[in-house]
């Protein structure tokens, strides 16, 4: 076993949830409906392309501190800490549901930092610092989009 496992282990979760949050937000894409259609449809483009992003930047970093990347549905599906999309979400669920996976991804990344530092590896605490601070922009963005006026 490597040395750094528990870093290449935690990594390979955040890939998995990536690639979840990459499926899931395809199917909000697909299925939105409703008075905000046009905005949450090319929002929830936008934000699977960056997953994508994430997922790779993840995944190369696994490669480049001596690991393998998880690559299949199967192994995500077992790695990952987030819940695929339930069948016929509304608007509301959709966002909320959203607004919980970025978070918990967020406190997810915040704790892999610390595993990073006790590895002493910079570039995998500095990338997972990066992603946190856009998923929690996006959090907040999407706290703002369900509050009550």
């Amino acid at each position: 076993m490597q040395e750094n496992q528990r870093l290449i282990n935690f990594l390979n979760q955040e890939v998995s949830n990536f690639a979840v949050l990459y499926v899931k937000l395809h199917r909000y894409h697909w299925f939105i409906q409703g008075r905000h259609f046009f905005t949450l449809h090319k929002k929830f483009e936008e934000l699977y392309e960056e997953a994508a992003g994430y997922m790779d930047e993840l995944a190369e970093r696994v490669l480049a501190i001596g690991g393998k990347p998880l690559a299949t549905m199967t192994k995500y599906l077992d790695e990952t800490t987030l819940k695929e999309a339930e069948a016929d979400d509304k608007e509301s669920e959709m966002l909320s549901v959203l607004h919980a996976d970025l978070a918990q991804i967020a406190a997810e990344l915040k704790e892999g930092e610390d595993l990073a530092a006790e590895y002493e590896d910079e570039p995998s605490a500095d990338l997972m610092i990066q992603i946190e601070g856009a998923l929690e922009k996006h959090a907040w963005m999407l706290r703002a989009t369900m509050a009550d006026k």
